[in-house]
């Protein structure tokens, strides 16, 4: 009875948080612009709208310019930092990844609003590379976390083999090191590429005169007769983040499977 109770509980908990969701694509396709029931009927028009607005196409393009160069700095920085967190030991450590993983537990737009504030106390005008290390200071732990666990899911002994054996330590990273951990490397990717398309708080107080996607949606609820095409555009990216997200756990499973251990939870 207990446990019936927990997962009735969990259900209606899950069916709450995502009702919205499920709702979008609903909307998206429905021939009217007020969002309500009942539907007036089955459109595409919504979707068309979107070929038809420059301003869309540059908040998009801006978006995917500052998603791709945060998931590759963002994991360029954690693979070090995860490295280094699982393979030596040094004074400070526990206190350096705590300060690194800080941005996990802080309100975000604390951060947005600290890093305006640096930036108008050193003259320097927002833009899309503010942008840019905003997102990956948010990104660098979900990286490490990450890579952390790919790290320390890899035998040692086998770097240590290939040093015995002759290679250097960059030989060894690239033909060893990295061939094992590349999955890890891949959902990290994924992830923050994820995260940093999605993100709206840092790129609002940010993104100056270069909105990206999400600041771009916010200023369309101003009007309701666009709202209709907001959703259409809301239903690919909830579709193209699960798409993500469903790769990057593929990866990660991958992974632990490569290296021989059990499966124990993800993000799916």
């Amino acid at each position: 009875m207990k446990g019936g109770g927990l997962k009735l509980y969990a259900i209606l908990y899950l069916a709450f948080l995502y009702a919205p969701i499920v709702l979008l694509p609903l909307f998206a396709f429905n021939d009217g612009t007020v969002i309500a029931f009942p539907l007036q009927g089955f459109t595409l028009n919504w979707f068309a709208a979107l070929l038809d607005t420059p301003a869309l196409h540059q908040a998009t393009l801006n978006s995917l310019i500052i998603a791709v160069s945060v998931a590759i700095l963002a994991t360029s920085l954690g693979l070090f930092a995860a490295r280094a967190a699982t393979r030596y030991k040094f004074p400070g450590k526990p206190g350096i990844l705590g300060f690194i993983m800080l941005p996990l537990v802080l309100p975000e737009v604390i951060v947005a609003i600290s890093l305006l504030a640096v930036l108008m106390q050193l003259g320097l005008d927002s833009g899309l590379w503010t942008i840019i290390l905003g997102h990956s200071l948010l990104c660098m732990p979900f990286s490490i976390a990450i890579l952390q666990g790919s790290f320390a899911n890899m035998d040692q002994s086998l770097e240590e083999a290939a040093i015995d054996l002759g290679e250097t330590p960059l030989s060894t990273f690239r033909l060893v090191t990295f061939p094992l951990v590349l999955p890890g490397i891949i959902a990290s990717l994924l992830i923050c590429f994820t995260i940093s398309l999605d993100e709206f708080i840092i790129a609002f107080f940010l993104s100056g005169n270069e909105p990206t996607l999400p600041v771009y949606l916010w200023g369309q609820l101003r009007f309701p007769a666009r709202l209709p095409v907001v959703m259409a555009l809301g239903t690919i990216l909830v579709t193209l983040s699960v798409l993500l997200l469903v790769v990057a756990e593929f990866f990660r499973r991958r992974g632990l499977k490569r290296a021989g251990l059990e499966d124990t939870g993800g993000f799916l």
